[in-house]
C-alpha cells in the first residue's frame, strides 16, 4: 500500500464512474489516503473517516472475517506460503458477495 497504488486504484474507480456521475469514496486515515500527493480523479471525491474509528469502517470487518475464518491459528512455513494463503482466503470471499455484503452491513445506519 503506497500513494502510487492507491492512485492507480483511484484511476479505476473514476473509469468506473458512469459519464456525468460523480463517486464519493470513504476512506481511513492511512498516510497514503491522505498524502497532498495523491492524484484524485475529477469525478471523485474523498471523505476521511475519523481517526481510530473502526466501527464506520466496515473493511475492518472483512479483514477479521478472514482472519477468524482463514488466516488465524496457523503457521506459515515462508514468505510465499503467507501470501498464498491469504490469495486463498481473499478468492474464497470475493466468491460470496452476499457474505461480503452482510459482514459490511451496519444496522445502524439503516434506521431502527
Amino acid at each position: 500500500c503506497n500513494t502510487e497504488t492507491m492512485a492507480l486504484h483511484l484511476a479505476e474507480i473514476s473509469l468506473a464512474v458512469a459519464p456525468g456521475a460523480h463517486a464519493v469514496v470513504l476512506m481511513d486515515q492511512a498516510g497514503w489516503h491522505t498524502t497532498g500527493k495523491l492524484e484524485i480523479p475529477g469525478n471523485i471525491s474523498i471523505i476521511a473517516l475519523p481517526a481510530k474509528c473502526p466501527e464506520l469502517n466496515p473493511v475492518e470487518n472483512i479483514w477479521q472475517f478472514m482472519r477468524d475464518n482463514w488466516l488465524s491459528n496457523r503457521v506459515f512455513k515462508s514468505y510465499d506460503n503467507i501470501v498464498d494463503h491469504c490469495c486463498e482466503a481473499w478468492n474464497k470471499l470475493i466468491d460470496q458477495p452476499w457474505r461480503i455484503m452482510t459482514i459490511g452491513r451496519r444496522n445502524w445506519a439503516h434506521g431502527s
